[in-house]
């Protein structure tokens, strides 16, 4: 797991209007060259969270660093729905290796390694590489012998209690930073992405790269949420800090942006942070019944009725739960037919309304 003032930087920087000042380029002079957008969840956070969001295409290039058994890095420019042998044979090139004949032992492999020191070795054939790495998961380029040796990077487990920058910064900020950032995220999906997640499964996703980095977000923030408040030692200032939190969701909810809402909740209701009984004992009897009333609203009973009659009354600019989204296309895709009496379906494949969210 990340330190928290990772998380917290994630939150404030993600919205920063940070302004790219071109130079006028005289006629004469050759067309600039296709931009390279930095991956945020594979490169370096901050410096990409500072950029202003667009939306990705597997065509698209990008920075990535790819990690070696002793933690020193390469950084890569690929495609972004790259294959693995691709990208094994950009880091070779970096690396100087000797072209080497398949199958021999000192051949690199690509291995995803977690923070929890869970790896998977990634087939030749896979691609599309970068979109479907976990949470706090980094590349690592490795001959076969070093496989068992590979562990986590130092920061992602080595994570110091004590109070963090989320003790001075105002619930308002935080919400608002959310929420910015997030829409950010959100206006670069395309309705096809959802149809192309639901429909073609893991093997056959090309083009979900931005909805596959909204629900990492999501991931990531619900994350932060419990990592802050564990973080904390003192029972009093973690019954401040639950309160901030409650405040931020409420916030959340009022600026519309359910998807930040949801994941405050859920980081609250994560089991190591529920059985902090003492600490859930010194908040007032306002911020529980209000958070009270938040669990009952992400409450998956009688299939989300709760969000779904709230979401109904709310009018666009929204920032939906992405994943019920994905939940209820789901649902379609298997329990209807594409084809009855060899004809199309129309009830099963008519158009999406998931832009009306974004009017």
């Amino acid at each position: 797991m990340l330190p928290a003032w990772c998380w917290l930087t994630i939150c404030l920087a993600g919205c920063a209007n940070a302004q790219l000042v071109h130079a006028r380029i005289p006629e004469e002079s050759q067309p600039p060259s296709k931009q390279v957008k930095p991956l945020f969840r594979h490169f370096r956070r901050i410096d990409s969270c500072l950029q202003t969001r667009v939306a990705f295409r597997g065509s698209d290039e990008i920075f990535c660093r790819v990690y070696m058994p002793d933690h020193s890095y390469v950084t890569i420019r690929s495609r972004l729905s790259a294959s693995v042998q691709d990208i094994l044979g950009s880091v070779t090139e970096k690396l100087q290796y000797s072209e080497e004949p398949a199958g021999r032992e000192d051949s690199l492999i690509l291995v995803a390694v977690a923070s929890s020191g869970e790896k998977v070795l990634l087939q030749p054939t896979e691609d599309c590489v970068f979109t479907t790495l976990g949470i706090n998961s980094h590349l690592f380029a490795c001959t076969r012998d070093s496989y068992e040796a590979l562990v986590p990077l130092p920061e992602e487990i080595q994570v110091s209690p004590g109070d963090t920058e989320i003790h001075r910064v105002e619930p308002e900020d935080v919400a608002n930073h959310l929420t910015a950032f997030h829409w950010e995220l959100f206006r670069c999906v395309h309705e096809l992405e959802f149809v192309d997640y639901v429909f073609h499964g893991e093997r056959g996703r090309r083009e979900t790269a931005n909805l596959e980095l909204l629900l990492q977000r999501c991931s990531e923030v619900t994350h932060w949420v419990a990592t802050e408040v564990l973080l904390c030692e003192a029972p009093g200032k973690r019954a401040q800090l639950l309160k901030k939190f409650i405040k931020i969701a409420a916030l959340c909810k009022q600026n519309q942006d359910l998807l930040s809402f949801y994941a405050v909740v859920m980081g609250l209701d994560n089991a190591a942070v529920s059985r902090l009984r003492l600490t859930w004992e010194k908040l007032p009897g306002k911020f529980k019944n209000l958070f009270r009333k938040f669990e009952n609203l992400t409450d998956p009973c009688r299939n989300h009725k709760s969000y779904r009659e709230v979401i109904s009354k709310m009018k666009p600019p929204v920032i939906p739960f992405v994943p019920l989204i994905l939940k209820d296309l789901t649902f379609l895709h298997e329990g209807s037919k594409t084809l009855v009496d060899g004809l199309v379906n129309i009830e099963k494949l008519r158009p999406s309304k998931i832009g009306d969210w974004r009017e």
